[in-house]
């Protein structure tokens, strides 16, 4: 692996992306068909509001069309399912967004599980992990893809290397640990209960950090010239990777804000878009 710098652009990345789908989505105006994505939120978090603001900005650039669902923050889990269906049922939606962490009485796997695999374009159901993990599934979960789009765009290699993912949640850290097994890497999946965890991470040439805490990963963890991917995001646009002091030992890194994130939101209006093709090839 070259031991040259290189900053992994996430933004770089969603452009090029953009351009592709842009054309798309004018190909399948011209027969009538605009994609459309539904976002549901419960409760007035202002971070999952900026998300989905986010999200639906980005959605508009690239001529998807975009539905806010706003829920109070005590809707049960029925009721929330009950909206889930009616999206389900809306042939003019082609794909579903459960904006998260939902309020906590809420049992979130139950409503994600509500969710069409057919318009689980975030790729967070049941179905759609195990669809993942066989590496046949239509709308991977859209982080994990994120990731492994980057270290594709840059030529980063997978094949024979050994990479340590911090973090086993279900729509990221699992998902992207089956992807790059897939991908034929030798994975260790690392979480809190990891024994020894700093030494794990020094023996990875690809450092996946999704644990949810800021500058979690210490520049002394990182293997000299290992390839770092930062998909953690904290209050303060900060990552979970401890950039300035990874920056040095590693040969790739990406940045936070700029890195996985815009990636993450352009793969979502991707499986939406492709979302909207299979969806009209049904019924053609």
């Amino acid at each position: 692996m070259s031991t040259e710098k290189l900053m992994l652009n996430g933004q770089t990345v969603a452009d090029f992306m953009k351009e592709e789908m842009t054309a798309r989505v004018a190909g399948l105006k011209e027969k009538g068909i605009t994609p459309c994505l539904a976002t549901i939120l419960v409760g007035d978090d202002p971070s999952s509001e900026t998300y989905v603001r986010m999200k639906g900005n980005a959605c508009a650039r690239i001529g998807v069309h975009s539905i806010k669902v706003v829920l109070p923050a005590e809707t049960t889990t029925e009721q929330l399912i009950q909206e889930i269906t009616k999206l389900n049922e809306d042939v003019s939606v082609h794909g579903i967004l459960l904006q998260h962490p939902v309020p906590h009485h809420i049992d979130e796997r139950a409503a994600f599980d509500a969710i069409s695999i057919e318009k689980d374009v975030d790729g967070v159901t049941t179905l759609g992990f195990a669809l993942n993990a066989f590496g046949v599934a239509a709308f991977p979960s859209c982080t994990p893809q994120a990731i492994i789009r980057i270290l594709d765009f840059y030529n980063v290699p997978i094949e024979g290397m050994h990479a340590v993912v911090i973090g086993r949640s279900p729509i990221l850290g699992k998902p992207v640990s089956a992807m790059l097994l897939n991908r034929n890497a030798t994975v260790t999946t690392c979480h809190s209960k990891t024994v020894n965890l700093e030494e794990i991470v020094k023996s990875g040439d690809i450092v996946i950090a999704a644990v949810g805490k800021a500058c979690f990963v210490k520049g002394s963890w990182i293997k000299p010239g290992a390839v770092v991917i930062d998909a953690g995001y904290n209050k303060g646009n900060i990552g979970d990777v401890d950039f300035s002091s990874c920056l040095n030992p590693s040969s790739a890194i990406t940045p936070v804000p700029g890195g996985v994130g815009p990636v993450t939101i352009a793969t979502l209006i991707e499986h939406t878009i492709k979302s909207a093709c299979m969806q009209s090839e049904k019924t053609s």
